[in-house]
């Protein structure tokens, strides 16, 4: 990679250019950000996932950048006019919009005016214009007069003048600081479009609006866009024109003078013909559109960090699960599940109203937590929930089990999905609804990688941000997620395993269809036997596989089996076997690390080998806990201003926090409201299913809004 990127990426991320560029040899070579940052420690001076993520991506996006060079290098050179210090400036760009700006003047175009003015043989006045010096202008711009196409001075000097105009909207340091100056003081304004007032009322607040770009948030700006984008608005970028145009003079003139009063304002109308006709659009859509970028980027980060908190939200672990899909009318899909998360059995009971079979329901309930030795109630959070879980907590169940409240967001796209139909293929939506209800809670992680995580309620205008950035970010959360927590070989679906490091959906299939062939695997070198699977995937996935009660104890470890030999070396030189050392924290801390340094394992390497040995396969996942919801507030009629309440955040944004108190609406605990001094970021302050106490400000009826203060913790 060329060195100007390199320096480009370790500017970005504050780090050294050797750490970037053993980073990209490494990606280079096929290896993934978790084996990268988990692994090869010492390659990258401990680079971690976030930032070995992020050289990944500025690594395809020079890429990308490299092939439109050659692209743009092949057009100028066709055109017969690449001269080595163009190809140098284009060879040195390090962002796409340079290049592009580079290549404007060359861009293929459809007629313009400034074309049809060159047609006509204007070229030559215009750049004896550009040169600020024309001896005798008048004489010389009449010369060019023709009876046929110029008639007259006028249209010889309107001809020269657009000409002229064009050649400054095409100049790349121009442009640059013109879209510097907008992005810092010009106005995203807006208005509602002509008939739209009834149809548009929810963009109200932006029928007549005005706000610097610059300190316009991520969610205001990217609402404005989605109401210009269905018709409800019309917005622009207004900047200050007299300023524009003083940007534009210092960088045309550069201190030259005009040796005629007539040249400097033929030339002084072409500048404000060129801001006005074409610089102010051009340059402040891709003004706007560097800022909708920001935003995107913005309210992707914290989608990224709210889905990160909710795939390693806390499990129940492997227990014996009664899952309920409440409902009214249509009654409550009711499964058991295994401790696996096999589906046992399933039913549908009717205790609530029109039905109102609540004897029937009971019996069937106490049934079957007694039949199949029930650990654990997980009730979806929707329709009928908070009715249903009281209905449950009316039963007399055995001591230890416990009632959660669980969110359904997501459980009917799972569903109806290919995945439900390939698990569950004789059963269905409504029976898939609650297995998935209920897996949730046995394993959030394991379950909820099955679904498009745009579909689980968390997030901020996800549907209106890059699309293409978006599925990259949250691919690498739940790749993060997944490696960080290990995933066990012989229990994980085909989905799960999709996501360790180095398999994807091929190669988790064919793991799959192994296990269901031959049978559990109780060794990791087995992966190799697995069809398509090779050495180098056997070393990025291996260390973050788990098999409980493997025939090496290390197989159940984050530790790799390269350094398989390095640990036995540890329990060799403490005088134990291998299963005494494992687990035995005294012991693994007396050991003497630095003894084992080497090139091939450092001490960040090792100092990871001692901290698994010393708990092997930790989860960094914290244990699940069950809130219980205010007993008499069930509706939005209940509230009243003032009340505290107990409550579950559903979701983060950059505008506030949305927390659920047990009825069909969630409340807004608004940024301003989440603490005493300013916050800037809601994820400073709350995390995503954090249980908190939250006192009612006001309730809008009307509007079912509800106003929250966080009532400090």
């Amino acid at each position: 990679m060329e060195k100007s990127y390199i320096k480009y990426i370790s500017g970005l991320l504050s780090v050294n250019d050797w750490q970037v560029e053993h980073c990209i040899e490494l990606l280079a070579e096929g290896a993934t950000v978790p084996f990268i940052s988990r692994y090869r420690k010492e390659r990258t001076g401990q680079l971690d996932e976030v930032q070995v993520a992020e050289i990944r991506h500025w690594y395809l996006k020079f890429e990308e950048l490299d092939k439109r060079k050659e692209a743009v290098l092949k057009s100028i050179k066709e055109q017969d006019k690449l001269t080595p210090e163009l190809e140098k400036e284009i060879s040195a760009c390090v962002q796409m919009q340079h290049l592009e700006d580079i290549y404007l003047p060359y861009r293929p175009k459809r007629r313009t005016r400034a074309s049809m003015a060159k047609e006509k043989g204007l070229e030559p006045l215009a750049q004896a214009m550009l040169s600020f010096k024309v001896d005798n202008f008048e004489k010389y711009a009449a010369s060019f007069i023709d009876g046929d196409s110029l008639p007259d001075m006028e249209s010889v000097l309107q001809g020269a003048r657009d000409i002229i105009a064009e050649n400054i909207s095409e100049r790349a340091d121009i442009r640059q600081e013109l879209r510097s100056f907008y992005l810092k003081s010009a106005k995203v304004c807006s208005k509602v479009a002509k008939g739209k007032d009834e149809e548009g009322e929810k963009y109200g607040n932006y029928f007549n609006f005005s706000e610097e770009i610059s300190r316009m948030p991520a969610h205001r700006l990217l609402a404005i866009l989605r109401g210009e984008q269905e018709g409800i608005l019309q917005v622009k970028l207004e900047a200050d024109a007299a300023i524009s145009k003083k940007i534009i003079n210092r960088l045309f003139y550069k201190g030259a003078k005009c040796n005629t009063y007539r040249l400097f304002e033929q030339l002084d109308m072409a500048v404000d013909d060129s801001l006005k006709r074409l610089l102010n659009s051009s340059v402040g859509n891709e003004a706007l559109g560097m800022a909708k970028e920001k935003a995107d980027m913005d309210s992707i980060k914290v989608f990224g960090e709210n889905l990160r908190q909710l795939l390693l939200a806390a499990p129940v672990g492997e227990k014996r699960t009664l899952a309920i899909d409440p409902g009214f009318r249509t009654g409550c899909k009711v499964v058991c599940l295994g401790a696996n998360g096999e589906l046992l059995h399933n039913d549908t009971i009717y205790p609530h109203p029109p039905a109102n079979e609540k004897v029937m329901a009971m019996k069937k309930i106490s049934n079957m937590v007694q039949a199949y030795k029930i650990e654990v109630i997980a009730i979806g959070n929707g329709t009928a929930a908070r009715e249903t879980e009281a209905f449950i907590k009316r039963l007399v169940l055995p001591a230890n089990v416990k009632v959660f409240s669980v969110s359904e967001d997501g459980a009917s796209i799972y569903s109806a999905s290919q995945t439900a139909r390939e698990e569950f293929p004789e059963y269905d939506v409504t029976v898939r609804g609650a297995v998935s209800i209920g897996r949730r809670l046995m394993d959030p992680l394991a379950e909820l990688v099955k679904i498009d995580p745009k579909s689980l309620g968390i997030g901020q205008y996800q549907h209106d941000v890059d699309q293409t950035l978006l599925k990259e970010k949250l691919d690498d959360v739940v790749v993060s997620c997944v490696n960080s927590v290990g995933v066990n070989l012989n229990t994980a679906s085909r989905h799960l395993l999709s996501y360790v490091s180095g398999i994807g959906p091929a190669l988790a299939k064919n793991i799959v269809e192994y296990r269901a062939t031959i049978g559990a695997f109780t060794l990791r070198q087995q992966l190799l036997k697995v069809k398509r699977l090779g050495e180098k995937v056997f070393e990025q996935s291996a260390g973050f596989l788990r098999i409980p009660g493997a025939e090496n104890p290390l197989d159940n470890s984050a530790v790799h089996p390269e350094r398989y030999t390095l640990v036995l070396r540890m329990a060799s030189d403490a005088g134990v076997p291998l299963s005494e050392l494992i687990g035995n924290k005294d012991m693994v801390n007396s050991l003497n690390i630095e003894k084992y340094v080497s090139e091939e394992a450092g001490l960040p390497t090792l100092k990871d080998i001692v901290q698994e040995l010393a708990k092997p396969g930790r989860d960094p996942r914290t244990a699940a806990k069950v809130l219980e919801f205010a007993e008499n507030i069930h509706s939005l009629e209940d509230l009243k201003g003032g009340m505290e309440l107990p409550g579950i955040v559903t979701n983060i944004t950059n505008f506030g926090a949305f927390v659920d108190i047990g009825i069909k609406q969630n409340g807004l605990i608004h940024i301003s409201n989440m603490a005493d001094k300013y916050v800037s970021n809601p994820n400073d302050i709350l995390k995503l299913h954090q249980h908190v106490t939250v006192r009612v400000l006001d309730v809008d009826l009307k509007r079912g809004r509800i106003q929250l203060k966080l009532v400090e913790q």
